[in-house]
């Protein structure tokens, strides 16, 4: 089982459809607030379907408190500004994926909080801000899983 953590998320759908991917993949999701819609807002209910149920959805009130409490085993960063690859990676169960807010990413302090090996990008083509959110969470997710042999 891996964590996967978004740092201050703003758009409801994109948390919604990464709800449904942790109910799919084992994963437990951990939001970090503040976020940037309410926990009942229509469009991430939409957008997770009737998969709120089967996840285990983690809110901290900040960043320190996720560190201090949560149970999780090696962090790694995720941001377009990083330069390891995250296929060059070796994921273990318990593994947390920390991803930033869709339209900053995350803090150049935060990105740098864990060993270099830790701070993974997803390749892109060259001149290109970002991909989506979710669909970034569901490569860097399913990449690990595929390591472990889907177990």
């Amino acid at each position: 089982m891996f964590h996967v953590v978004l740092f201050e998320p703003e758009i409801p759908p994109n948390t919604g459809n990464v709800i449904r991917l942790c109910a799919n993949t084992g994963c437990h999701l951990h939001l970090i607030e503040p976020l940037g819609f309410e926990a009942d807002d229509r469009q991430l209910r939409r957008a997770g379907l009737d998969y709120h149920d089967w996840a285990r959805v983690l809110r901290y009130p900040d960043f320190q408190t996720f560190l201090d409490t949560a149970e999780t085993g090696r962090l790694f960063t995720l941001s377009t500004r990083n330069t390891t690859l995250y296929t060059s990676s070796h994921f273990m169960p318990g593994d947390a994926f920390v991803f930033g807010p869709e339209t900053r990413g995350l803090s150049a302090e935060l990105r740098e909080s864990v060993p270099t090996r830790q701070r993974i990008t997803v390749p892109m083509v060259p001149g290109n801000r970002s991909l989506n959110l979710a669909n970034t969470v569901s490569i860097v997710i399913y990449e690990a899983w595929r390591q472990q042999g889907f177990g």
